[in-house]
């Protein structure tokens, strides 16, 4: 199958590794900046025949490639995509899938209308600790969802933001929720039953001058289901990053993950276990090397699966926007000062540029 990469930045390694592990055919790379695509190249010891291009509308062109994968700054990933679906590509979304929902609308019409697939890359689905609580939660274990929690504790600083003039922008980017925080956010939407009815937010800047967006940000979600979800990310943690948790609360079980990433098991606790279960399952721990995890590989894999037979990708771009929308509804109840019903009828990261 052949493959092109969109933006050769931070998180582009992992795209090209994962290509590459699956047996992609990667024809070509592609960014404002060839340089960083030449570097890429290099890096991976890519053949002569893999082209860069400065143009991506160029690259569909002459190299017609089958999935592309859009890893440009978030405020251009829509009008990318839906290019890249017009030219017959199936196309991989960096998070977020776009930073309006009318963006993530056009991306899913256009997905249907030509009958491509795409998939957000929330690739913190596939870690093996993920996955254990995934089934735990399908499988009735719980009980009765209660409710869950998430917390971002991670660091950025200056220099990161002085990297690009579009990090930390309403146009381009948003905050730490919605560039930091909104992996976690999607699994406790995904883990309480995705429904939800109301959404109370808190945002603050507080060491982060120099950007336009919030660099804490906490929630308050209220399910269709009766449980309760609760999100605290900051970018302002002491001493670097620090962990990244999932708790799930139920009448029959607890259980945490943690970690960098959501990697590990914390605690392991369901009626229906013991205590070698519970050490069974804390052994299915990955210790990544940074924050973007092993997920890479695991989603290009589903995603040529999905082309292959025909399905949805596992992580759908339905499910991309969804995380996003739960992001905005926090920005717009914390511009607001009160609750917001879900779902949100409209809303874009510009809406608060002001």
């Amino acid at each position: 199958m052949r493959y092109a990469l969109i933006g050769c930045g931070r998180v582009s390694a992992n795209h090209i590794a994962a290509a590459a592990d699956n047996g992609l055919e990667i024809v070509a790379l592609c960014d404002l900046d060839a340089e960083k695509a030449r570097a890429q190249k290099q890096r991976f010891s890519l053949p002569d025949s893999v082209g860069v291009y400065t143009d991506y509308r160029e690259m569909l062109r002459v190299c017609k490639p089958e999935l592309v994968a859009v890893a440009t700054y978030s405020g251009t990933h829509a009008d990318i995509a839906v290019d890249c679906i017009e030219a017959g590509c199936h196309v991989i979304i960096e998070k977020p899938i776009a930073l309006s929902l009318a963006d993530a609308d056009r991306i899913i019409e256009a997905e249907q209308r030509m009958g491509v697939k795409v998939s957000a890359n929330h690739q913190n689905r596939f870690n093996a600790a993920v996955q254990q609580l995934r089934s735990a939660v399908r499988t009735g274990r719980f009980g009765k969802l209660l409710y869950g929690t998430t917390s971002i504790r991670w660091t950025r600083g200056e220099d990161y933001y002085k990297s690009a003039d579009w990090r930390g922008t309403w146009a381009q980017d948003g905050g730490t929720l919605m560039n930091q925080c909104i992996h976690a956010i999607d699994l406790l939407r995904w883990m309480l039953g995705n429904e939800v009815t109301e959404v109370s937010g808190v945002t603050a800047n507080v060491l982060h001058p120099y950007i336009e967006a919030e660099d804490m940000g906490f929630a308050l979600l209220r399910f269709q289901n009766g449980s309760v979800g609760m999100i605290e990310g900051s970018i302002n943690t002491f001493g670097g990053d620090w962990e990244e948790t999932l708790t799930i609360f139920g009448e029959k079980g607890r259980a945490k993950l943690g970690g960098m990433c959501v990697n590990v098991v914390d605690e392991w606790h369901f009626a229906d276990g013991d205590d070698a279960e519970s050490k069974t399952v804390k052994g299915c721990g990955e210790d990544p090397p940074n924050v973007y995890g092993f997920g890479h590989k695991s989603l290009y894999a589903d995603m040529i699966e999905a082309i292959r037979d025909d399905r949805k990708p596992y992580v759908s771009s339905s499910a991309g926007r969804r995380a996003l929308e739960t992001v905005l509804a926090i920005y717009r109840s914390a511009a607001d000062g009160k609750p917001v019903k879900l779902p949100l009828e409209s809303c874009s990261t510009l809406d608060f540029k002001e």
